[in-house]
């Protein structure tokens, strides 16, 4: 289950719900034919690759985090509905001698159709997108104001939706008009509002705790039992995982930003000349500095000790 950091990598549940799927971080379990479990294991990716080790109590850290801002978004925007119904584990897991690694970094969810788009909302301007900016006066196809350096605000957030790939394959960077292709415009439409009033909430929220919310990720699952069929967010939420969280008493415009979520180990790859390379093993003081990062980025958020 675990490796030589305390990591739990690859969690087995030893036949008690049935695996449906493994991704770079979630293993997602049938618990019955409207409710899934979802359970964060220690795994990290960069640039779609998945590590051959983790970071100890990221799980724990994604699914508490999660599950917090769950609740808060939920208050500040009344419209939003959540694939989420609890962090208690199914009753068969609880009762069994797993529990202890399963609890914490496990929720029980609404069984939903996933809709195949990554909807990144980004506030700021870093990363692939300051890439193609550099080039082009672009991101994701979209013309860029004239003058923007890196890691500035922009004006007003932009959603700038990706495809959802298989693991081991790399997301690709997608126009909003590209997105309506795929899912349709009514549904795109709805995913781009909400996505950017979530992110609003959610950047507003943060930086009363001194974190600025650069960009994120969401996704989103349709609910086929309503009339017409809703949009509903799933997967995790505002978390390091998905979305990078810089220390807003740092921020400097003009230059790449210290970050609370797993730059230090994009950056480490970077300079080690592993991008994209299968089979790394981060070295410990990656996977320490990582951790950090997560877990102050959980305590600030939700004023919570990580115990």
């Amino acid at each position: 289950m675990s490796n030589t950091t305390g990591a739990v990598i690859k969690p087995d549940l030893k036949g008690l719900y049935k695996l449906l799927a493994s991704g770079k971080v979630r293993d997602l379990y049938e618990i019955d034919d409207k409710t899934l479990l979802f359970v964060a294991t220690d795994r990290i990716s960069a640039f779609d690759v998945i590590l051959d080790n983790g970071i100890p109590d990221k799980g724990g850290l994604l699914t508490q985090l999660s599950a917090h801002w769950f609740s808060v978004l939920s208050q500040k925007v009344p419209s939003l509905r959540t694939h989420f119904l609890t962090l208690d584990l199914p009753e068969k897991l609880a009762q069994s001698d797993l529990a202890p690694v399963f609890q914490g970094r496990s929720m029980q969810v609404r069984r939903l159709k996933v809709l195949p788009l990554e909807s990144i909302v980004r506030g700021y301007i870093t990363g692939s997108a300051w890439s193609e900016y550099k080039k082009s006066g672009t991101v994701h196809g979209i013309k860029m104001p004239e003058g923007l350096r890196e890691s500035q605000e922009l004006e007003t957030p932009i959603w700038t939706p990706s495809t959802k790939a298989e693991v081991g394959d790399h997301d690709e960077n997608i126009s909003p008009q590209k997105a309506a292709e795929i899912v349709g415009e009514d549904f795109a439409n709805q995913i781009s509002n909400l996505s950017l009033q979530l992110y609003i909430a959610g950047r507003d929220h943060a930086a009363r705790r001194g974190i600025i919310i650069a960009d994120t990720k969401f996704e989103f699952g349709l609910d086929e039992s309503t009339t017409p069929p809703s949009v509903v967010l799933i997967d995790e939420v505002l978390t390091p995982d998905s979305s990078r969280f810089w220390d807003q008493a740092k921020y400097e415009v003009g230059r790449a930003q210290d970050s609370l979520d797993k730059q230090p180990l994009r950056d480490w790859l970077k300079q080690a000349g592993l991008k994209d390379v299968k089979g790394v093993k981060m070295p410990d003081e990656v996977v320490a500095r990582t951790r950090n990062g997560y877990t102050e980025a959980y305590e600030r958020l939700t004023g919570k000790r990580w115990a």
